[in-house]
């Protein structure tokens, strides 16, 4: 390691002010980061307020992804061998030709093994696309405005293929991602500037350029000619899902390959709250706004809308609720900064998201919009809460 760390600082000359290589001084440094840690350091204790900065910010975010995306390689593959059996032997044993091809002899469809297998065979490459795109547009603007780049796209990177469903035409992840990144965040200066969720700009804008891949009553495709309607548009629709609440909190259910687990998000959100990295006052606020509108909505019923029945319990664990709430509502850049604040940002999320699924029973989802319409809420909100402070602090003062 001390060899690498020496080739690299004998190079560094050739990216600094002055060497034939300056322009590309953001992206040496980037590379140069994300290898070892910064050379750079305080002079005095004082300066150190903790331990964290935002390259191990983004990584423990990276961690506690780390269950939904392994759950998202086992689920996509359950799904799409239930599929197959459902459509019988020879689809089976045609499709089968190609995956023995890539996994061996040894593929069996609906071990584990096989299922996380096939599932890998799916996300990866939106993955890969996501990842190689976002950062191709995160370099060029950082090499344009001469800054680093920030580590920020590691964890856009892999939110986006999260939400994304398992038969998302690889050119529109490129497509979603550039939006999110350069839309989404750039154009406002880049991190810490953006007041919106990257990664559900770029879902928001495939869903209204795209929605045959996106929404609809049967948006879970991953096998040609197989489309599934989600548990969530089975309730919207009036139809009981034929699954039980236990499967939808595990997640063996269709959806967007990482949202469907509850409880990989339950397991993301303790990291993140007890690292610090995630406020629980959001996620607090977020599940206080859901409860509280749907057993209202339950009290009020309704003979032609059956949403209007749908119960606390039902709405954590469909559609993206969890995922969004663990893991986008709380983005701390374009989520409400005050400590109040974030209560009643996080309240304003879970009380749209429940108006959106129940009101327009169209559009049963729900959370991409409902965070995406707080996030531009949340600088008034934090302006509210200031001023109220202020004013308390003028009376308690006396002047």
């Amino acid at each position: 390691m001390k060899f690498l760390r020496k080739i690299l600082d004998n190079q560094s000359k050739h990216f600094k002010k002055g060497g034939k290589l300056e322009k590309l001084e953001p992206l040496w440094d980037t590379f140069d980061f994300f290898v070892y840690t910064s050379g750079e350091v305080a002079a005095k204790p004082t300066f150190v307020r903790d331990a964290i900065n935002l390259k191990r910010m983004m990584m423990v975010v990276v961690y506690a992804l780390i269950p939904a995306t392994l759950f998202a390689f086992y689920n996509t593959g359950l799904q799409i061998n239930i599929e197959l059996a459902n459509l019988g032997k020879s689809a089976i044993d045609g499709w089968r030709g190609g995956i023995v091809a890539l996994l061996g002899s040894g593929y069996d469809a609906g071990s584990i093994i096989s299922n996380v297998l096939i599932g890998m065979l799916y996300f990866l490459p939106v993955y890969f696309v996501s990842f190689a795109v976002g950062a191709f547009w995160e370099i060029l603007f950082g090499v344009i405005r001469k800054h680093e780049v920030s580590e920020g796209f590691l964890v856009t990177s892999l939110l986006f293929p999260l939400i994304m469903p398992p038969g998302i035409p690889i050119w529109q992840v490129a497509l979603g991602i550039s939006f999110g990144i350069v839309i989404g965040k750039e154009v406002f200066g880049g991190v810490g500037m953006n007041i919106v969720n990257p990664a559900l700009a770029g879902r928001a804008f495939l869903f209204f350029a795209y929605p045959a891949q996106i929404s609809g009553d049967a948006v879970w495709v991953a096998l040609d000619g197989v489309t599934k309607a989600t548990p969530l548009a089975k309730f919207a629709e009036g139809f009981q899902p034929d699954i039980s609440w236990l499967d939808a909190f595990i997640g063996t259910i269709p959806g967007s390959m990482g949202e469907t687990s509850a409880i990989a998000c339950l397991i993301g959100a303790f990291i993140l709250i007890a690292s610090g990295i995630g406020s629980w006052r959001i996620m607090a606020g977020v599940m206080g706004g859901m409860v509280g509108l749907s057993l209202l909505f339950n009290l009020i019923g309704s003979a032609t809308n059956p949403m209007f029945g749908m119960t606390p319990e039902w709405h954590f664990v469909l559609g993206g609720f969890a995922f969004g709430m663990v893991f986008m509502a709380t983005d701390p850049v374009s989520a409400a900064m005050t400590m109040k604040g974030k209560y009643y940002y996080g309240l304003l999320i879970g009380l749209l998201v429940v108006l959106i699924r129940v009101i327009n029973p169209a559009f049963p989802e729900g959370m991409m919009l409902a965070i995406l319409f707080a996030n531009v809420f949340a600088p008034i909100i934090d302006r509210i809460m200031i001023n109220k402070n202020i004013k308390r602090r003028i009376l308690r003062n006396g002047s």
